[in-house]
C-alpha cells in the first residue's frame, strides 16, 4: 500500500533517499549548477517535506519550499530507481500540487537539469501542464537547467 504523508526529512529511515537523490544529481550536473538541498536545509521553516511510504518502507519524496503566499517551489523529488515504472512520479507530483493548492499557491515552479538523466523528469512536469519559464527566486541563468511553473490559478 503506497501512502504520502508530511514527515522529518531527517527521519532515520531516509538516509537511502537522501543518497541516492544526491549521487543522481552529481551524477551528470556540474557542481556549480547543482541546486539541491541536504536533508537539514529541508527540515527549514517553510518547507513542507513528504515521504512516499510502501508498506512503511520509504520509496519517495518531495518537498514544497515557499517563496512567497502565492508561490512555492518543488524541492528534492526523487523515487528510487527500483520503484520506477509504476507511476510513482506522477503520484508524488500530484500530491505536491495538492498540497500547494491546499496551501493557496497559485503557482509551483521547479528547476531541473538538461542532461539526459532528467529526460524523463522534464517529461512528467511537461505532462502535468507545467511550462518552461524564466529563473525565478534566487536562480540565474544556467546552460545546465530548465526552470518550469504550472499555474494552479
Amino acid at each position: 500500500m503506497i501512502d504520502i504523508a508530511r514527515e522529518s526529512p531527517l527521519g532515520p529511515d531516509l538516509a537511502l533517499l537522501h543518497e541516492r537523490h544526491t549521487a543522481d544529481m552529481h551524477s551528470e550536473t556540474p557542481p556549480e549548477s547543482i541546486h539541491m538541498l541536504p536533508a537539514g536545509a529541508l527540515a527549514a521553516p517553510g518547507i513542507d517535506f513528504f515521504v512516499m511510504r510502501d508498506a512503511g518502507r520509504p520509496i519517495g519524496m518531495g518537498a514544497l519550499k515557499r517563496i512567497d503566499a502565492g508561490h512555492a517551489e518543488i524541492k528534492s523529488m526523487h523515487i528510487l530507481i527500483e520503484e520506477r515504472g509504476r507511476g510513482l512520479a506522477r503520484k508524488m507530483l500530484d500530491h505536491l500540487i495538492a498540497e500547494g493548492r491546499a496551501a493557496g499557491y497559485t503557482r509551483i515552479s521547479l528547476e531541473t537539469g538538461v542532461q539526459p538523466g532528467f529526460t524523463a523528469a522534464r517529461g512528467l512536469y511537461a505532462r502535468a501542464g507545467f511550462v518552461e519559464c524564466g529563473p525565478f527566486e534566487g536562480y540565474r541563468p544556467d546552460p545546465n537547467s530548465v526552470f518550469m511553473t504550472l499555474d494552479l490559478a
